[in-house]
């Protein structure tokens, strides 16, 4: 993939992050191409679903299994707007994935190099190139828009509550 291809396909998983952050979600999103066709969209959904391993990358691989009936996605990449943390990067890696590409860098989990990189590890089987840091910028902002908006909502929910 060339570098506009990445950049196309990383819009896109913000897209996915801004539909997240509608639903009230902490705005991740994912895009699994393969061959330059999107095969899943998916984004946040721990809160709605009630379910700690619903992050937008575990949400993205499943529904690319299901719609390439294959749990292996190899040729494939997934373009995520947040690092993953080591559950998604672990899955990443037994989906197969050739590439993984991701916006943010992530500074308390990121598994992709950020706090500790699984990818390096030589003694597994499978190994995944990174690219890191594509709309870098547009993947943080999404990120610190919302949750200066979550922090707000909080301010004004404790002086509605002081009365």
């Amino acid at each position: 993939m060339t570098g506009q291809e990445d950049k196309h396909f990383m819009q896109l998983a913000l897209a996915q992050a801004k539909a997240g952050a509608l639903a009230g979600e902490v705005p991740v999103g994912a895009v699994v191409v393969k061959n330059g066709e999107v095969i899943a969209v998916a984004h946040n959904a721990p809160l709605g679903l009630k379910d700690p391993t619903a992050h937008a990358e575990i949400n993205a691989l499943r529904l690319a299994a299901q719609n390439l009936d294959n749990y292996r996605l190899e040729g494939c990449t997934l373009y995520v707007t947040l690092e993953p943390c080591a559950m998604c990067s672990g899955a990443a890696m037994h989906a197969r994935l050739s590439r993984l590409v991701y916006g943010a860098p992530e500074p308390k989990t990121g598994a992709a190099g950020s706090v500790l990189n699984l990818f390096d590890n030589l003694q597994l089987n499978h190994h995944t190139q990174i690219t890191g840091g594509v709309l870098a910028a547009e993947c943080v902002q999404e990120l610190q828009t919302f949750f200066e908006m979550r922090r707000e909502q909080h301010k004004a929910s404790k002086v509605g509550n002081t009365a």
